[in-house]
């Protein structure tokens, strides 16, 4: 498998931080090597949140992600303080409900979904973070994909153990919008 690097980028209150979660979870139950290394301001909701998460199948020599091969943009700030970092070669995956700007880098691959606008339609307010950890899991996983770290099956179990029990009525939910990014 080849090294994930990713940063999850956006504003506190976005879920920018459990994405990460279950994206390192589902590594983990996976039995790969990995981190998950949290930072946000003190503003916690509407303050600035990101998380690096590295997926490997070596040891992992340091957690902090300062050239990710992955970057999920979810609000303009983000995008515009990690696109630089993005390795050439390098996945973004933009909410583009709440980002309006082009990424004017031709060696990456952009997806811009309107994750945020779709969370809304389709009854899944305050989910567009895991539309986009759906759209990540299709890029990274699906196929013969050098990345592969993890299946749908153990995604799920991922999701699982990230939802605690008291909003456990919210893993369906979560599903939902896992399949809707994956299919996009």
């Amino acid at each position: 498998m080849k090294d994930l690097n990713i940063v999850f980028a956006g504003f506190g209150g976005q879920g920018v931080l459990f994405a990460g979660k279950v994206t390192a979870y589902a590594g983990l139950l996976a039995g790969k090597e990995l981190s998950w290394l949290p930072s946000y301001g003190p503003e916690m909701r509407g303050g600035t949140a990101n998380c690096s998460v590295c997926i490997s199948d070596e040891p992992i020599g340091s957690p902090l992600v300062t050239a990710p091969n992955v970057l999920v943009a979810m609000n303009l700030p983000s995008l515009d303080k990690f696109i630089s970092a993005v390795e050439p070669g390098g996945l973004v995956l933009i909410d583009s409900t709440l980002i309006d700007k082009q990424v004017d880098r031709t060696d990456l691959s952009v997806f811009e979904l309107p994750a945020t606008a779709l969370a809304e339609e389709q009854g899944l307010r305050g989910l567009s973070n895991m539309i986009l950890v759906g759209k990540l899991f299709q890029q990274a996983c699906i196929g013969s994909a050098p990345t592969a770290f993890c299946t749908e099956e153990i995604l799920d179990q991922a999701m699982q153990k990230c939802i605690p029990a008291r909003r456990a009525a919210m893993l369906d939910l979560n599903r939902k919008a896992v399949s809707l990014g994956a299919h996009l």
